[in-house]
């Protein structure tokens, strides 16, 4: 099942997890059973042809993004080895105190793997033919590739004993350009 919601919607759900005493507190913890991943695609990027790095407009994306985090916990940041994913991860990544750590997106299904494995909240930085395919796969749904102009989608996916949830989240970041 599929939801979409907004980024108000996020900081309620956040404060609602508060103030019932859920506990979701950030660094280093043991393994638990409900934990959040978040997908996003890189930031806008310039038109080179082989690893081009972002634009102005995904620089400022990018800070928008760690805004966005800044109050979730994340125990770990992922991207591809590419300087326009490096580039969106990076801000979000120092502002929590963490280190990006490198994945393959050729290998989603070892990714998804890992990442359930692994049992952290977690930020997963990947492309238009990828963020939407491994968020599919962590939840058992057939979502593929989006058009490479969409910017603006943040994939939550809440896992639990009772089953993975999708979320499809839309930022409201515009570009100051």
């Amino acid at each position: 099942m599929t939801v979409r919601i907004t980024f108000a919607h996020l900081s309620v759900w956040a404060c609602m997890l508060f103030f019932t005493g859920i506990h979701c507190g950030a660094g280093a913890q043991e393994p638990h059973d409900l934990f959040t991943l978040y997908l996003v695609r890189h930031a806008e990027k310039t038109r080179e042809a082989s690893d081009p790095e972002l634009t102005p407009c995904g620089l400022e994306r990018s800070e928008s993004l760690r805004v966005f985090f800044e109050d979730v916990p994340l125990e770990a940041v992922y991207s591809t080895d590419y300087r326009r994913t490096w580039g969106t991860a990076l801000p979000t990544a120092r502002a929590k105190g963490l280190e990006v750590q490198e994945y393959d997106p050729q290998e989603l299904e070892k990714v998804m793997m890992a990442l359930l494995q692994n049992r952290q909240d977690a930020l997963v930085v990947g492309h238009s033919n990828t963020t939407g395919v491994l968020a599919g796969l962590l939840v058992g749904e057939d979502i593929g590739a989006f058009d490479e102009s969409i910017y603006n989608r943040v994939y939550q996916v809440v896992v639990s004993p009772e089953g993975n949830r999708l979320h499809v989240l839309h930022t409201a970041f515009q570009c100051e350009q």
